[in-house]
């Protein structure tokens, strides 16, 4: 194994289970590799060098007295800085959040996988409260793209994607309320899930939007997606929105090829208001998976609009005192959509949720003829850092605010999606989001896994050196 930061989540386990490598070893390698990268692509707002080193050493203790290790044994990742680290105030990205005392105890999923043997190197970078698609943070500083730096990340998980592009750790976490583990996922060129709504717990992290948060790994390759995914499962009473539903683990069906699955293209809304290159990368991946056709999402326009509405109106609402109290320590542009998130009428918000009902039933009603849907991730490559207009289809529009133009009507019913990263050509990635029915993330994982193999969707082994 020439460069361990290089090497896969399993393949580090597997070396440090048979003492082919130690722990120790390899916690060190991905913590020098950050303290040497990672000023050039600000992915970590914290590295917690002394904490992941005695875990580590750990970790070998147990080897070395024959205790089994779990299946993530020494394994190096990195948490987006909205998940509660013991010591470290939880900053969600926020300015006034770094006066929060520390948090006492870990996450839920930053213990799940630590109980599987994995070993936490640090926070991540993070759009202010997650309210972000760019990458962007006033306070931190904006995530650089390890395929070019001054493009954007892509957010609000931008640090997540960045030190994966960057090949600082090989697994990350992250949240998608509307699009922030699969935007990053597509401008970085690396994997990402985002599970069922209630899938996985969310106790304790900070929260945006209550009835759309989900929490969701990122990785180089579907394997090490599967194998984190597979680790954080199980029912936690913390979290109101978590289901009882048991673990169903991905993993041991992930070769299984795709053979008897009917895939389709999401035409009309999801075959518009993209670039040329964003539906070429669909087209690449429908031709690898010989999809079955179109269909069509009804309503999706109607979905993003309500989606926007209960995204500001909630957020404005957890905020609401911050706003009063704080308002000059917000990102401006953050703080100016949650205001007018707080103005939107209560019966509108009413309206929204009573369409969101209807649109479930009708997109559920979908997966009775197919049982997965391929859509772009997002309407272009990864814009210029700062670049605040883009041009789609003769329309100059807002980047901010139109990047989840294809991502936010898929997470406002709570569908599992694999996140796959394309390259059409030599440019930056592109990114293809594959759409399974509820609790059908393994379904998903599959077919990113076909095309992982096939060679179709491929995360580099590192960008930057």
């Amino acid at each position: 194994m020439q460069d361990i930061t290089l090497a896969s989540a399993a393949e580090i386990a597997a070396a440090v289970s048979s003492g082919t490598v130690s722990a120790r070893t390899a916690v060190s390698a991905a913590l020098d590799k950050i303290a040497r990268l990672d000023p050039r692509v600000n992915s970590f707002t914290d590295v917690v060098a002394g904490r992941a080193l005695a875990r580590a050493e750990a970790l070998d203790a147990a080897r070395g007295r024959g205790e089994p290790l779990g299946p993530l044994a020494g394994v190096p990742f990195a948490a987006k800085n909205l998940f509660d680290v013991a010591g470290l105030p939880t900053r969600a990205g926020a300015r006034i959040n770094r006066e929060r005392p520390p948090s006492e105890r870990d996450a839920t999923l930053i213990a799940r996988l630590e109980a599987a043997g994995a070993v936490l190197v640090g926070a991540l970078n993070m759009g202010e409260y997650a309210y972000d698609f760019t990458g962007e943070n006033v306070h931190d500083g904006d995530s650089h793209n390890p395929h070019a730096l001054g493009h954007m990340t892509g957010g609000s998980s931008g640090g997540s994607g960045a030190a994966l592009a960057a090949g600082l750790v090989p697994l990350t976490l992250g949240s998608d309320t509307n699009g922030s583990i699969r935007v990053p996922s597509a401008f970085c060129g690396c994997f990402g899930l985002k599970p069922t709504y209630g899938r996985l717990t969310r106790a304790g992290s900070f929260p945006f939007v209550g009835s759309l948060d989900h929490l969701g790994p990122m990785a180089r390759c579907v394997a090490d997606l599967a194998l984190a995914y597979d680790a954080m499962q199980g029912p936690d009473p913390e979290d109101p929105a978590a289901s009882p539903r048991p673990a169903e683990p991905a993993l041991p069906g992930l070769e299984t090829g795709i053979g008897g699955l009917r895939i389709a293209v999401a035409g009309g809304y999801f075959a518009r208001g993209g670039d040329a290159d964003a539906f070429a990368a669909v087209a690449k991946v429908a031709r690898a998976l010989g999809a079955d056709g179109t269909v069509e999402i009804p309503e999706a326009a109607r979905a993003r609009a309500a989606a926007y509405l209960i995204t500001s109106a909630e957020g404005a609402t957890l905020h609401l005192d911050r706003l009063r109290t704080r308002a000059s320590d917000f990102d401006p542009a953050v703080r100016d959509r949650l205001i007018a998130g707080a103005m939107v009428p209560a019966t509108w918000v009413e309206r929204a949720q009573r369409f969101r009902r209807w649109y479930r039933d009708a997109v559920l009603r979908l997966f009775e003829s197919v049982d997965v849907i391929l859509a772009p991730s997002t309407p272009c490559r990864a814009p210029l850092a700062g670049q605040k207009t883009f041009v789609l289809d003769g329309v100059e529009l807002p980047v901010r605010a139109n990047i989840g133009v294809f991502t936010q009507p898929i997470s406002f019913i709570g569908l599992p999606v694999a996140a796959v990263p394309v390259r059409i050509d030599d440019g930056l990635p592109l990114g293809v989001q594959v759409i399974a029915a509820p609790w059908r993330e393994a379904t998903a994982l599959r077919v990113a896994r076909a095309l992982e193999r096939d060679g179709v969707a491929a995360a580099p082994a590192a960008i930057l050196s």
